[in-house]
């Protein structure tokens, strides 16, 4: 089987990994302390509750324990609530995060996309969904996956429309899921979480990670608050107890402390965006514009869509996310996480080398 993913340091010699969006600082290092002390507590099992975490994501978050469910990472938490909720059909965008749509497919829901397009930079326009929704009436039994900002484009969506949307998916007894795991790389984006306005919107679901914020992927740890607690309590028996290891546990718990680290983080991936996009389109690339922490960007050269860019920067070490299985792009795609300048300096002359070369 084809990866369908980033990261696949594994199979091959990677020097530089730029296909996954992580946090450029790395791991914090309490966090990782707190790795180490965990392995004096993996003799007992799991709390499978996660309770002393929850009580610390709801002081985070201002919201209610009840109102949190912790998973392996929020794939996993995606694939629990689908086999959960079992919908009759889902809609999702295209491009997005492709594990939406498998997530779907496994449950044997039929798939409905709505294409962004090329030519409007691939940005969302809400009224066009929701009027593809009331068109197509939408409603009880079906699911509407939204990622803000979304992956691979970058692309975030305001609080209002988002608040808009949430209010016109309950009205039509529409499943909101928000993937909020972005979010955390927005400047301000705190401002456009659906979080703070859950009570208002009893069926939407949010979904959260540590993973890409804390540079966490290894550990797994993702959780979705909701104010529905019957699917909570749903997707909890559903699912085998001990989801969430003792490790990811104590991580997730030293992590929210790090408030510095998540201020350095923010100042360098602003400075880092700049960088990669400026330098891109110097190189003559079309990029994406992007609120996250990655780009999007495509090869215009009249043989790009052949792949040639990560072919040519694997052998050289580096290893690009390439986004031809992403349902709406070919082989001229390319995402790129925004790491440190340094980092992000090596990406543009390997590139740069390329263009001279071709």
């Amino acid at each position: 089987m084809t990866y369908q993913h980033g990261g696949d340091v594994y199979s091959q010699q990677i020097q530089w990994d730029f296909s996954v969006n992580l946090n450029p600082l790395g791991m914090p290092k309490k966090v990782k302390e707190a790795v180490r002390k965990s392995a004096d507590y993996c003799g007992q099992y799991p709390d499978s509750r996660c309770q002393a975490l929850v009580e610390k994501l709801s002081q985070y978050h201002q919201v209610l324990n009840q109102d949190i469910l912790c998973g392996n990472g929020a794939a996993d938490l995606i694939y629990q609530l689908i086999f959960t909720e079992r919908p009759t059909e889902g809609w999702v965008l295209a491009p997005t995060f492709s594990e939406y749509e498998q997530a779907l497919l496994a449950a044997s829901a039929s798939i409905r996309i709505l294409a962004l397009k090329r030519e409007e930079g691939f940005q969302l326009h809400m009224a066009q969904l929701m009027d593809a929704l009331d068109q197509e009436r939408a409603g009880e039994g079906s699911v509407l996956f939204l990622c803000n900002p979304n992956n691979p484009t970058g692309q975030g969506i305001c609080g209002e429309e988002i608040r808009w949307l949430a209010g016109f998916s309950e009205e039509k007894g529409i499943r909101l899921i928000l993937d909020e795991c972005f979010l955390d790389f927005v400047e301000g984006g705190e401002e456009d979480s659906l979080i703070p306005h859950l009570k208002e919107f009893p069926h939407a679901v949010v979904l959260r990670a540590f993973t890409k914020r804390y540079a966490m992927a290894g550990l797994r740890l993702g959780y979705c608050i909701s104010r529905d607690r019957r699917l909570l309590d749903a997707m909890a028996l559903g699912r085998q107890p001990w989801t969430v290891s003792v490790p990811a546990q104590m991580a997730g718990e030293a992590a929210l402390k790090e408030a510095d680290y998540r201020k350095e983080s923010d100042r360098l991936i602003s400075q880092g965006r700049r960088q990669l996009k400026e330098g891109l389109e110097k190189l003559g690339f079309w990029v994406c514009d992007s609120q996250a922490n990655f780009l999007l960007f495509q090869d215009l050269q009249p043989d790009g869509a052949k792949g040639r860019l990560f072919s040519w920067c694997r052998e050289k070490g580096l290893l690009l996310r390439h986004c031809e299985n992403f349902r709406g792009l070919d082989g001229s795609y390319y995402r790129v996480c925004v790491k440190k300048e340094e980092e992000n300096a090596i990406l543009l002359d390997m590139l740069k080398a390329l263009r001279e070369r071709a």
